[in-house]
């Protein structure tokens, strides 16, 4: 409704001119600017139809409304019809024809009389002079070309629109034609040039604008107003104490201060154009230390200016929107905000496309197509809590209409932002920062802002904030004063991984009371502790020399970290603190079985492996990965999954995980007891002996196990939550020299890399070799094991050896279709945890299943075999061999017994 009134009173106004105080453009101003920002493109619509009507009346009457004539020069002719080069024209081209009708803003109409007489006479060069800043674009035609003799009469028909003998060459205006000049402009109003001190109040505040602009107010209002040399925009709706936009705003300036060098007010919220400018800082910046200093300094001004902006902040630093295990996801793809971008800046879907290709980042795309649009109005800029809030709601947005509803929001955002905003805006809607920044670096940021500017300072507004609590101090006694805050936040994160809980804490109590404010508790998952690679028993010997360790199978499943609340719930959560309650509704069905009548509330460390309950043995993950996801029924599930109880952390409402891990397995043994085939302890070995161990390494790879667990018993053997710690030692078979073979395979294809692996391929598809069918049949896809050199070399050596089409003896599936078909030339050597029945790779097809191939698990480079030709390559039929002679196809299999196909499962 307030568009059509609006395009109404355009109309109208374009008949019947207004003779009032308040210009046409001041109450557009105030029309549009009532509008909200996704409202926009109504509202750019509703003014061209308003453009279009004033043209076509003008055409059909005697008054000079749009009458200015637009001369196009050679250099329009030739250039190109790209949507950016067409809006530079169209914007030229609207400067020009707009400039006698609205060259100023909020002064009085000028009768027909008068209107006539100026074009008779206009002011001599002198009066120009002394026209104003705030007035240059009145005067465009004298300002582009300030060292022509044009007469002044030809520029004020020019600018009036007329069709007069403005041809022919004027004299120049002596000084007397410039006193009469003058003494008729006091006389009457001229429109191209009224007199200052004729000019009205209205007039004088609509002229405002413009002159903080540097520009014509029509301009400044119908277009995003002109860069500096500077690189700043001439605006100041940043909002900043010191009068800049933002756009200097750095937070890796040397001796940072986080209140004069911010540029937002006390009590006002972040703009979100501080913490884009704090990404672009990290981004540039290589050392982890500087990140940390960077993001740290953003924190600060933060904590200082605007602390209920600070957990929004943290969020979108993580590139999250909640804690993890709330599952809480955006659900855009990347074609969609291809999509946005090119709807939201006239571009082509195509050219969005070629240049995230080249790029290899849509964000940049997004920066680059946000800088060549020019806007009618500059919407409100955007905020931390706009920005966050806007995500949150796309993420939650659900049903037949949310795509939508979700690209409405994504344009509403995407046409508000500015300079480097876009950015990262279409970062954060596709998932990826891509700025470096980990986890662990946030929180040490985090720890360090609140070491040097304590959150909680309510007590001190007497005496003024403290900008440097460690100010006067040595350089140890403030590195060590930020190692005892990092301490504490990432120990209470740890135990309590929601940001939700520790931020508001921080900000009330300070970083002294977090673990008693959050302290550990079932519901709230934990990340879990990690294993360190090793090569071989050997090493393990030499790690764990004079300290009392044992080994446990590893288990090829899927990590469940079981809670028991106190209100008699359930809840699993998976390694990455996914919500897995609903995959496994038969396990907590069974929990009453292994718990026994003393525990109340306890967190289990466990594996969930799929069991064949008929043989009585472990079945490959594969097998387990065909349950379903989510939401799973009890009587519908076909995969059985035995649940192997390894590490007790948390029972009775005490945290165990400080306690020494011999004390947390007596516990685990005391609490829960074993139910054959639902519930097991994991199979341990407690020893020192070489041999033993080469043994038990070998029965665990028999058993369908990866390989072995080796840990700490009583010295330094806490559980180290979130870290991939030495005490835990992992020795899988495919880590060991010896067992299995490697295989050689061709290389047939490669895809495009992107992010930092742009400009290179970041992988390949490879392919065995078919001796029977002279055919190569994929196997897999592989980007593990290279170098940035390695890809290089491999990238330089393809380029030459490019086909427009795959082979007709290439065999394929469409959903393996790599950027570049190669020659079959190159041979690599390839390593792999095992190998696995596909639907979708065709190596073998035939010779162990009738539909499905075989797929390699875990592949990774190990070198070019430059001594073996295409040809020579691991064929199909050893490939099967090899799937066959794994011990956990040859357990499937039994004793002697035939195989069932039916078994295997991708």
């Amino acid at each position: 409704m307030l568009l059509r009134n609006l395009t109404l009173y355009l109309v109208r106004s374009a008949v019947h001119r207004s003779s009032s105080s308040t210009s046409r453009e001041t109450v557009l101003r105030r029309a549009m600017n009532s509008l909200p920002n996704d409202r926009f493109q109504s509202a750019l619509s509703c003014y061209s139809s308003y453009r279009s009507i004033r043209r076509s009346i003008t055409l059909r009457s005697s008054e000079p409304l749009l009458a200015s004539k637009v001369t196009v020069g050679p250099e329009d002719d030739d250039a190109s019809n790209s949507p950016v080069k067409i809006g530079k024209r169209a914007k030229r081209s609207r400067v020009v024809s707009s400039s006698s009708e609205d060259e100023q803003t909020g002064k009085p109409e000028t009768p027909p009389k008068a209107t006539k007489r100026s074009t008779k006479t206009s002011p001599s060069p002198k009066a120009i002079k002394k026209e104003s800043p705030g007035k240059e674009d009145s005067v465009v035609s004298v300002k582009n070309e300030p060292k022509t003799k044009t007469s002044p009469k030809k520029e004020s028909s020019t600018s009036n629109g007329t069709d007069t003998k403005a041809k022919k060459p004027a004299k120049k205006a002596s000084p007397t034609s410039a006193t009469k000049t003058l003494k008729k402009e006091k006389e009457t109003p001229i429109k191209s040039d009224p007199s200052p001190k004729k000019a009205d109040p209205a007039a004088a505040t609509a002229s405002k604008p413009a002159t903080n602009g540097g520009s014509g107010a029509m301009r400044s209002f119908f277009f995003s107003t002109k860069k500096q040399p500077d690189g700043t925009d001439g605006s100041a709706d940043g909002g900043g104490k010191s009068g800049t936009d933002g756009s200097k705003y750095d937070p890796a300036k040397k001796n940072y201060h986080p209140i004069k060098d911010a540029f937002w007010a006390k009590g006002d919220r972040v703009p979100y154009l501080a913490l884009a400018r704090t990404f672009q800082m990290i981004e540039e910046t290589s050392g982890r230390l500087r990140m940390i200093e960077i993001l740290s300094n953003y924190f600060r001004s933060v904590i200082l200016l605007s602390p209920k902006d600070l957990l929004p902040s943290v969020y979108l630093c993580l590139n999250q929107l909640a804690p993890a295990y709330e599952g809480v996801e955006l659900g855009i793809a990347e074609f969609s905000l291809m999509k946005a971008i090119a709807q939201s800046t006239g571009r082509s879907l195509a050219q969005i496309k070629a240049d995230a290709q080249t790029t290899g980042d849509l964000g940049l795309v997004a920066e680059q197509s946000k800088s060549s649009q020019h806007l009618m109005f500059r919407p409100a800029p955007l905020s931390v809590e706009v920005v966050f809030g806007k995500l949150r709601e796309i993420a939650s947005m659900t049903g037949s209409a949310s795509m939508a509803k979700k690209m409405d929001k994504i344009q509403s955002m995407f046409v508000a932002c500015r300079q480097c905003e876009p950015r990262y805006v279409i970062r954060s809607l596709a998932g990826k920062l891509r700025i470096g920044l980990a986890e662990q670096s946030l929180l040490q940021a985090l720890a360090q802002a609140c070491a040097l500017t304590p959150p909680n300072q309510q007590q001190q507004q007497d005496s003024g904030p403290v900008i440097n609590a460690l100010e006067g101090r040595s350089e140890a006694s403030v590195k060590s004063r930020v190692e005892e805050v990092a301490l504490a936040l990432k120990t209470v994160y740890c135990q309590c991984p929601n940001y939700n809980r520790i931020v508001p804490v921080l900000l009330e109590h300070g970083f002294g009371l977090l673990g008693e404010h959050c302290p550990m508790e079932p519901g709230t998952p934990l990340k879990p502790m990690l294993a360190h690679p090793t090569k071989g028993v050997q090493e393990v010997l030499q790690r764990f020399d004079g300290i009392d360790f044992t080994c446990e199978w590893k288990y090829d499943g899927e990590r469940a970290q079981i809670h028991l609340l106190s209100d008699g719930s359930v809840q699993i959560f998976s390694r990455n603190q996914e919500n897995n309650t609903s995959k496994y509704p038969d396990v907590i069905s069974r929990l009453q079985l292994t718990r026994t009548d003393a525990v109340t509330t306890a967190i289990l460390d466990c594996e969930a492996v799929a069991w064949d309950t008929d043989k009585r043995q472990i079945l490959p993950f594969q097998v387990l990965s065909t349950r379903k996801r989510k939401d799973a029924n009890e009587a519908d599930i076909k995969v059985q999954v035995c649940v192997f109880m390894f590490d007790l952390l948390y029972l009775n409402g005490e945290p165990l995980v400080e306690r020494p891990f011999a004390e947390r397995r007596d516990k685990l043994y005391a609490h829960f007891r074993e139910v054959e085939g639902q519930w097991n302890y994991a199979t341990r070995l407690d020893t020192s002996d070489l041999d033993e161990l080469q043994r038990f390494l070998d029965e665990a790879v028999k058993g369908n196990c990866e390989g072995l667990m080796v840990k700490t018993l009583v010295r330094e053997a806490t559980y180290e939550i979130a870290k991939r710690s030495r005490n835990w030692l992992k020795l899988k078979k495919d880590y060991l020299s010896g067992v299995g073979d490697s295989l050689d395979l061709v290389v047939i294809g490669g895809y495009r890399g992107r992010g930092k692996r742009t400009g290179t391929y970041g992988g390949f598809l490879l392919a065995c070799y078919d001796d029977e069918n002279e055919e190569y049949q994929t196997i897999c896809k592989i980007g593990t094991g290279f170098s940035d050199e390695d890809l290089q070399q491999h990238t330089e050596f393809f380029k030459a050896h490019v086909i427009p089409h795959a082979k007709p003896y290439y065999r394929h599936e469409a959903n393996v279709v790599p950027d570049d078909w190669f020659e079959a030339v190159q041979v690599w050597e390839v390593l792999c945890a095992d190998l696995s029945l596909s639907p979708v790779h065709r190596a073998g097809i035939g010779i162990i299943d009738p539909e499905k191939g075989i797929s390699l698990r875990f592949p990774r480079f190990i070198r070019v075999r430059d001594d073996k030709g295409a040809t020579d390559a691991t064929n199909a039929r050893q490939v099967s061999e090899m799937y066959l002679n794994q011990d956990q196809i040859k357990n499937q299999a039994g004793a002697g017994g035939a195989r069932d196909v039916e078994e295997d499962f991708y």
